[in-house]
């Protein structure tokens, strides 16, 4: 299985050495590390890590833990393909998707963002959600011009983000791990930046309106 780690460790020689020498003692082969954030002595990173099915994520936490210095802010399953920048990938399919460039959008960022589900809506309801999204849910009250995360009751994370230009709002939702980094707010703003760019946006918003 495909796991994803969350750790803030401190920004120093050697700390990074110390949680991948536990990860692979604990039995995970480390398939990519990525750097969400670092200054003032410290750093938050995101650890991609493949373990046998008969690994307990317990153990992982427990080896973890007993790095002096070392926070676990999260493990959760993944489907992100391990690779590097793997948007230009999606963004590829999206900009020959023709009509269907929303629904291949809304469909490719849990895979992005290692969350459950995606969905986008309009003032008459739901105008398409990925598979594994819930018969119904509630577009959060708090409104803003650009993306944001947040925590909603329940402890679903999501970033909620308004689509002014096609009268749409998209919400993004994590049931397991930490809530959504700036870091990934700010690649999710990037992402729509350029899906509202492309000319087959608007048409293919139009087509789900349209059902």
């Amino acid at each position: 299985m495909l796991l994803r780690v969350r750790v803030a460790l401190p920004d120093k020689p050697g700390s990074l050495a110390q949680v991948t020498k536990v990860l692979g003692s604990a039995g995970a082969d480390i398939t990519q590390v990525t750097v969400l954030d670092r200054g003032a002595g410290s750093a938050v990173d995101d650890i991609t890590v493949f373990c046998p099915e008969s690994t307990p994520r317990e153990a992982l936490l427990k080896s973890l833990q007993s790095v002096e210095g070392v926070t676990v802010e999260g493990i959760w399953t993944t489907r992100e393909a391990p690779g590097t920048y793997p948007e230009l990938e999606i963004l590829k399919y999206i900009t020959t998707a023709g009509d269907r460039a929303l629904t291949t959008l809304i469909d490719s960022l849990p895979v992005l963002f290692s969350a459950d589900w995606a969905a986008t809506a309009a003032e008459h309801g739901v105008v398409y959600a990925s598979w594994r999204a819930p018969q119904e849910w509630v577009v959060p009250e708090q409104t803003s011009a650009r993306p944001v995360a947040m925590t909603l009751d329940g402890g679903l994370h999501v970033i909620h983000a308004p689509l002014p230009p096609l009268a749409l709002t998209l919400l993004l939702a994590r049931s397991e791990g930490p809530a959504f980094h700036r870091i990934e707010v700010h690649r999710l703003t990037r992402i729509l930046e350029i899906f509202l760019s492309l000319p087959a946006t608007e048409r293919s918003v139009a087509r789900q309106l349209r059902k």
